[in-house]
């Protein structure tokens, strides 16, 4: 795989906006003329919406963590050969909802399992693809468990504490890689969060020269 696109990907605990900020960078980078692909995870190809409906089902409570982790990884390796790794061979931006960092955040730090055996089965379904740069929007756990609608998926019904053992995952994560995971706090005027994003964007853009 000759990768010439630049890879993007929103992080972020329940609740904390990665949605909107994904949908604003794509829209004010189309409307400047780059070619964006947009997808979120679970997600983004019939499969994986499929997975995503399973792994998301309230009424699959029973769902063991190992199940959980290896479903995310079939819909992930999906999304890669069937839409991400061919934007990414033409030359196209990738912006993502969600990638491997949250695998490791909910499976690993907050569900217990081996960081490191989560990583490996990452290289395997990623093909070695890791993003070029990571927006981590920070917020604390209630206040973003507080966003979310009446109607809470599997995972939103989790525990507080789950949810704070997530953040906190996160966050070890960005300590670890300061240069990829950039953490920007999800509360406050989103259109200075957003022009934060922006600049960060366009710098790696120049960098790269895409």
């Amino acid at each position: 795989m000759v990768k010439r696109g630049v890879f993007i990907t929103f992080e972020g605990p329940e609740g904390s906006g990665k949605t909107t900020h994904s949908r604003l960078l794509v829209d004010y980078l189309r409307k400047n003329g780059y070619s964006v692909l947009h997808t979120r995870e679970p997600g983004g190809t019939l499969i994986s919406e499929k997975i995503r409906k399973i792994l998301l089902d309230p009424e699959n409570k029973s769902m063991d963590v190992v199940c959980e982790m290896l479903l995310y990884m079939a819909a992930r390796a999906q999304i890669i050969k069937e839409k991400i790794l061919p934007a990414l061979e033409k030359g196209s931006v990738v912006i993502c909802d969600r990638f491997i960092d949250a695998t490791v955040a909910y499976q690993g730090y907050a569900g217990g399992l081996d960081v490191k055996v989560i990583k490996n089965i990452g290289r395997l379904v990623t093909r070695g693809l890791r993003p070029d740069l990571t927006f981590l929007l920070d917020i604390e756990t209630g206040k973003g468990l507080s966003r979310a609608g009446k109607y809470k998926d599997r995972i939103e019904k989790k525990p507080l504490s789950y949810h704070r053992k997530v953040r906190k995952g996160y966050l070890v994560i960005a300590r670890k890689e300061p240069k990829r995971v950039k953490i920007v706090t999800a509360i406050g005027d989103i259109t200075k969060t957003q022009e934060k994003i922006k600049d960060m964007v366009l710098r790696i853009l120049c960098r790269l020269k895409i």
